[in-house]
């Protein structure tokens, strides 16, 4: 398969060009050098590019094929360079190569072959930036500049598995105020107390309402700050909490239903990353089904949070292997997604 050895070659140049949050421009301009080399017209906003299919139509629905460029900055436990492509018998290290490079460069491959077919939709493939720190930069300000989607396939390690729900996420700063005292005499009111009491709500609380594919709301406690000195009563204890949503719960209602019950002050970052989740009976869904793939609820969050049309979450890698040291992708996920897009999007009716 031609499309096949195209990916594994785009890859590595993906790899070798550091790419973190923000500071996606040099893959950024590999892409659109190699993508107009092939003949394609690519737009580019900011560091997000996407391709139009050849023979638009306007009369024609559209799907969006989408998957990021950007990747966090290497751990520490790398024991091989993250930016030097090391191919060994069937697996490709380098950082990204699993999250999301492959995904990417599988779409690309897919999205050449059906655009020379006759289809009954217009499919547009987008590279996007910032996914990793959920930026105002990537697929937010991208989104707005091409036209109405009906569908999109958003592209991260799923084993090539249907992800037709993820959570959303949702992150709080909470803050105790007690009263500063001497820590010899019996005054003041110490803030860590009064923090400690709304972190056990935060550890022990159960959301009434169980999602079948996404289970609980979760919350979880990741941070926290207090006290100047040894012997002075802190008057303020801050902490921060990480709340991944279920599709049952809107940010704004889980928020609602915290204030109700803590005492705290508490203030979310942001409520725009909601959970989402797509129709079993959707033909995308299905056809997926019909190859022997298994439809599940994803606990983590992808920029299917900022697209306001159906999605599915699926590409080939795993998610365990997202951030770590020596990450890598087996070969044969790439060319088992290049034929597994292909026969998923063929022809389909959206």
């Amino acid at each position: 398969m031609e499309q096949f050895y195209d990916a594994i070659d785009l890859l590595k140049g993906m790899i070798s060009r550091p790419s973190y949050s923000r500071e996606e421009g040099l893959v950024a301009d590999f892409l659109e050098d190699k993508w107009r080399s092939a003949g394609y017209e690519v737009q580019r906003s900011g560091n997000n590019l996407w391709l139009m299919p050849p023979s638009y139509d306007a009369a024609k629905p559209n799907i969006l094929l989408n998957s990021h460029i950007d990747t966090v900055k290497p751990v520490a436990g790398w024991t091989l360079d993250p930016f030097a492509p090391d191919e060994d018998d069937d697996l490709l290290y380098g950082l990204g190569s699993n999250d999301a490079g492959a995904s990417l460069v599988s779409m690309y491959e897919a999205f050449t072959v059906l655009v020379k077919r006759p289809q009954p939709y217009n499919l547009f493939l987008l590279a996007s930036a910032e996914e990793e720190i959920s930026g105002q930069g990537g697929v937010a300000s991208a989104l707005p500049l091409l036209p109405p989607m009906k569908f999109g396939v958003v592209g991260e390690p799923t084993g090539m598995h249907p992800a037709i729900a993820e959570k959303g996420l949702m992150v709080l700063d909470c803050t105790c105020r007690g009263r500063a005292g001497h820590a010899a005499r019996d005054e003041g009111i110490n803030a860590i107390l009064l923090a400690i009491k709304d972190i056990e709500w935060f550890s022990s609380y159960v959301f009434p309402l169980k999602s079948e594919l996404l289970g609980d709301v979760k919350m979880t406690v990741t941070m926290i700050s207090a006290g100047t000195q040894h012997n002075v009563i802190p008057d303020e204890c801050r902490f921060t909490v990480d709340i991944r949503t279920n599709e049952l719960y809107s940010n704004q209602s889980a928020l609602d239903e915290i204030k109700r019950n803590v005492g705290c002050e508490v203030v979310a970052r942001s409520l725009r990353l909601n959970s989402s989740q797509i129709d079993r009976e959707h033909q995308f869904v299905q056809r997926a089904t019909m190859l022997g793939k298994t439809p599940f609820g994803s606990p983590t969050m992808s920029d299917q949070a900022l697209m306001p049309f159906p999605t599915v979450k699926i590409g080939p890698g795993s998610p365990s292997r997202s951030h770590t040291a020596d990450e890598f992708i087996p070969l044969c996920d790439i060319r088992e997604a290049i034929e597994v897009y292909i026969r998923l999007l063929d022809g389909l009716k959206v």
